[in-house]
């Protein structure tokens, strides 16, 4: 009976080590697991203040040049002659005064007198019988969302391509986001929402790849915007016009505190002429799952040697696809069953 208890002790003893033991390693490991993660958002914080610190000395700064220059400034804008400032400060003078008079035979200014800067980014849901209701007195707005100017010519045809999978929370509030400001920036512009079905992984680039095709049946679209749907403007002086160079209009997200994760970021929102796009034969459509056809796209337009190797055989033109097409009256949707063989790609 005195070796049964004292086995007993011993035993009780090892069971506790064992579970002390378990216990520590289990939290190294999981220190270990977490520690490069918490270390790098804890980086990049620090990294953002510094940053956001030092834009705000630049601000301060070129406030007091403007404040001092400001009777010497010979080219009509905020700002001395030859300074490429910071979009972080206003350029108030360049916009037209509210009693400007259009011309329905001229072209429409890019810098308009409605376009007044940050505007309010409301996010609370609505429905999409509510949005419907919102713009319904708008009899101008043509069915598929097509609109354009009556008071001057749209230096613009944007079609706006929306990739799409169960966001339904989001599509009204991005119509009732983005309908007003692109009608204040005078473009002519119609929304495409080019949704996927099916089992397979998302395809964003597929789907841009699909989008643009439909759109173009439609009419003679000059600029194309590939624009995320939970992705919204904060100012409307941000013109959804294009360039001569591809045009990236997410550069600062709220998520990243504005600031530019890395220098080839060129996704959430971006636009491209018509003429542009089919030049680089469209985004690569071998992305399934998020990430990487946005950089990949600047790449083609850069010319690199991979994205040239394969652009000439994976794009707009190996791009096999059967939609089903719905038409109402903000939007068209495109909706399509995307599997990997509706794009083959040859060995290259």
């Amino acid at each position: 009976m005195p070796l049964f208890r004292k086995v007993l002790r011993v035993s009780n003893r090892s069971m506790l080590a064992f579970i002390f033991f378990f216990s520590f390693s289990s939290s190294c490991l999981y220190f270990i697991y977490v520690a490069p993660g918490i270390a790098n958002t804890y980086l990049f914080m620090v990294q953002a203040r510094g940053i956001m610190l030092r834009e705000n000395v630049k601000t301060i700064g070129h406030m007091i040049r403007l404040y001092t220059n400001k009777n010497t400034t010979l080219n009509g804008t905020d700002y001395p002659e030859g300074n490429n400032s910071s979009d972080c400060v206003a350029q108030t003078t360049m916009y037209l005064p509210e009693n400007f008079t259009y011309s329905p035979y001229q072209a429409c200014p890019e810098k308009l007198p409605y376009m007044r800067g940050l505007i309010d980014v409301n996010m609370s849901e609505i429905s999409f019988h509510e949005i419907q209701e919102l713009f319904s007195k708008d009899l101008d707005i043509k069915p598929g969302g097509h609109w354009k100017p009556k008071d001057c010519k749209p230096r613009w045809k944007v079609a706006i391509l929306i990739p799409f999978r169960n966001r339904h929370e989001h599509l009204p509030i991005f119509f009732r986001h983005l309908i007003p400001m692109l009608q204040k920036q005078r473009l002519e512009f119609a929304f495409y929402v080019v949704e996927q079905t099916g089992t397979q992984p998302f395809n964003r680039a597929m789907l841009f790849n699909v989008g643009f095709k439909e759109a173009m049946k439609d009419a003679v679209w000059d600029c194309i915007i590939f624009h995320d749907v939970d992705h919204l403007p904060e100012n409307d002086r941000n013109y959804y016009g294009c360039g001569e160079m591809p045009r990236h209009f997410a550069a600062k997200l709220d998520k990243y505190m504005y600031i530019l994760p890395y220098n080839e970021f060129f996704g959430g929102v971006s636009g491209l002429t018509v003429e542009q796009f089919r030049k680089i034969n469209g985004f690569p459509n071998a992305f399934w799952g998020w990430g990487g056809e946005d950089d990949d796209l600047w790449n083609r337009y850069k010319l690199l040697r991979y994205s040239r190797e394969r652009q000439y055989i994976d794009g707009l033109n190996n791009l096999i696809y059967t939609p089903k097409v719905l038409v109402s009256r903000l939007y068209k949707n495109i909706t399509v069953n995307l599997i990997p063989e509706l794009a083959p790609v040859r060995d290259y």
